[in-house]
C-alpha cells in the first residue's frame, strides 16, 4: 500500500503481523518495529524474508523511503538526510505508531542517527546495524584492499570518490561480493527496485562530509550498535566511534565476528537471538 506522510508525498509500505494480540482476558499491544533500509537507491526488500522471524514479537513495519523503490518517485532536492529523518516521524504519525522501536541497516542508520538527533524523544529503542557515522573513505579503501586485492581498494576509491555509472559498474564487478562473507541468495536478486540517480546523487553530496556524531548524544532512549568484524564498507571501526559517542547509559554493542555488512545475511542465528533480547527489553 501506499500511505501518505504530506499531501504529496505517498511512502510505499508494507506491515507483518497484528499490533494487538489476545492475552488471556484483555489484548496486548505489541511494540513496533520500523525497518529503514539501506542505500542509498535500495528499497526495504533487503530486510525480507529474516525479518518475519520477528513478527510474533513485534508487528513489523517495512518501507521504502522517498523516492526510493516503490514509493512515489520525488524531486532530488528532498534526497536528504534531515528529510529522511523527518520522514520516519511523519510515517509514525500517518500509521498511528507511537514510541516506535526503530532499525536502520547501513545508509539506513545514517537516518537512524540523524533522527536521534532531532526527534530524541520519539523512539523507544534504537538500532544501528552495519552502520557509520561518517564516509570514511580511507578507511572503506584499506578494508577493500584487505579482502579483495589492490583492484577492490582501487574500485572503492573511485566509486566512492566519484559515484556513477561506470564507477559503480567496477565497483559491482570487484567489492559487492566482498560485503559479506556467505555467499548472497540468489533467490532474492530480482526483488529490489534500484534508483541508481539517488545513489550517486546522496553518496557523492552530503555523505561526504557527514559527521553524524555530535547529534547521538541527544539519545533518550536504549541504543542498540551491531557491526559486523569483516564488513569492508562500514568497518568495525566506524561503530566502536558511535558506541563511543552514544550516551554510555543507554548504548548497547554487538560484535559478530567473522560476519560482514546486515550480520543476519552471515550469523541469522546469533543476530535473530540479539535482536529477540533486545527488543523484548
Amino acid at each position: 500500500m501506499r500511505i501518505a506522510i504530506e499531501p504529496h508525498v505517498r511512502l510505499f509500505v508494507d506491515i507483518e503481523g497484528l499490533g494487538w494480540v489476545p492475552d488471556g482476558p484483555r489484548l496486548r499491544e505489541k511494540p513496533t518495529l520500523v525497518l529503514i533500509h539501506g542505500g542509498p537507491g535500495f528499497d526495504h526488500t533487503g530486510f525480507r524474508p529474516f525479518f518475519s522471524q520477528l513478527a510474533d514479537l513485534a508487528q513489523i513495519v517495512y518501507y521504502d523511503q522517498r523516492g526510493h523503490g516503490r514509493s512515489d518517485t520525488r524531486p532530488a532536492s528532498e534526497w536528504t538526510l534531515d528529510t529522511f529523518a523527518d520522514d520516519v516521524v511523519r510515517l509514525c504519525t500517518a500509521l498511528g505508531i507511537e514510541k516506535p522501536i526503530v532499525l536502520g541497516q547501513s545508509f539506513g542508520g545514517f537516518v537512524a542517527q540523524r533522527y536521534i538527533e532531532r526527534h530524541p524523544a520519539h523512539a523507544r529503542a534504537v538500532i544501528l546495524s552495519s552502520t557509520s557515522h561518517h564516509f570514511g573513505l580511507a578507511r572503506k579503501n584499506a578494508w577493500f584492499e584487505r579482502l579483495g586485492g589492490p583492484q577492490a581498494g582501487a574500485a572503492s576509491a573511485a566509486f566512492w570518490g566519484q559515484p556513477n555509472a561506470a564507477t559503480w559498474a567496477l565497483y559491482e564487478q570487484h567489492c559487492r561480493h566482498l560485503y559479506n562473507t556467505r555467499p548472497k541468495d540468489t533467490d532474492t536478486s530480482g526483488w529490489m527496485v534500484f534508483r541508481p540517480e539517488i545513489l550517486f546523487e546522496s553518496a557523492g553530496g552530503e555523505q561526504q562530509t557527514m559527521d553524524l556524531r555530535p547529534g547521538l548524544a541527544k539519545a533518550q532512549c536504549p541504543v542498540l550498535v551491531m557491526a559486523g568484524e569483516q564488513d569492508p564498507v562500514t568497518p568495525i571501526e566506524d561503530a566502536e566511534e558511535i558506541v563511543a559517542a552514544l550516551p554510555a547509559q543507554w548504548v548497547r554493542f554487538h560484535r559478530f565476528p567473522g560476519v560482514g555488512h546486515g550480520p543476519w545475511r552471515d550469523d541469522p542465528q546469533t543476530t535473530l537471538r540479539v535482536l529477540r533480547e533486545f527488543i523484548a527489553a
